[in-house]
């Protein structure tokens, strides 16, 4: 049975994109990347489509993408599935952030820790929640533990890229744990051998393709990567 649900909407200050995806209405689903402030809108999207959360799926552990994870999957007695390597930014969010951060983790939750949730599981490969089988493409660059989710039940490929590709740009690499030239290996072997015709759900802003930023993206041209590769760091603005 091919997904026929998949609604999403930007939370937060960052404006992060999370997704609700499910085989059909009035069944189980998954949420992906439920970060500031999104708590209400997945509550409202269950309830709209009748959904009933059967796991959390983050693309990476930085703090605009799995601020809501616990509060979302404890209540649900979900589990959160996560990259091993970001697992610790589930408690600790500004091991991967600037120091300009911190007043804002401050303002919006008087805290920088963050209590985990109580059931977290580790990618080790496909990944199967709600009827869906998600395959999962390490990318790390953006963070040690970003990953490509890549659902298995479409009549058109789609890939949750998170904060590695987006629409024209791609996600920055100067923060602590960042790799440039780890988001050039990402981009040629897990992005760039992608088929043109997939279709990207990044982590912000609007959906796009392969074959569109194959051609227009700057940062996957071969001089870029090969840029990155030198350790000159991009100027995205995630």
């Amino acid at each position: 049975m091919p997904i026929v649900l998949i609604a999403s909407f930007p939370a937060g200050p960052w404006q992060t994109n999370c997704y609700l995806m499910a085989l059909q209405e009035g069944g189980p689903c998954v949420v992906v990347d439920p970060g500031v402030g999104a708590t209400d809108g997945v509550r409202r999207g269950l309830q709209q489509y009748g959904l009933t959360l059967e796991a959390v799926l983050l693309t990476h552990g930085h703090v605009d993408h799995i601020a809501s994870a616990r509060e979302i999957a404890d209540e649900a007695e979900v589990p959160v599935w996560v990259h091993e390597a970001d697992a610790d930014l589930l408690t600790e969010p500004l091991l991967a952030l600037s120091a300009d951060s911190r007043p804002i983790l401050e303002s919006l939750y008087d805290t920088t820790t963050f209590t985990p949730p109580r059931d977290v599981r580790h990618y080790d490969g496909p990944v199967t929640a709600a009827g869906i089988t998600f395959e999962t493409r390490h990318a790390p660059g953006h963070t040690p533990g970003c990953t490509l989710l890549v659902p298995q039940q479409t009549e058109q490929q789609l890939v949750l890229s998170g904060d590695v590709v987006f629409a024209g740009s791609i996600g920055r690499t100067d923060m602590p744990r960042g790799s440039s030239f780890a988001m050039a290996s990402s981009l040629a072997t897990q992005v760039l051998t992608l088929p043109d015709e997939a279709h990207l759900l990044p982590g912000h802003g609007p959906t796009t393709t392969v074959g569109a930023e194959r051609l227009n993206n700057p940062w996957l041209q071969p001089h870029a990567l090969m840029a990155m590769q030198q350790n000159t760091d991009d100027g995205s603005d995630y």
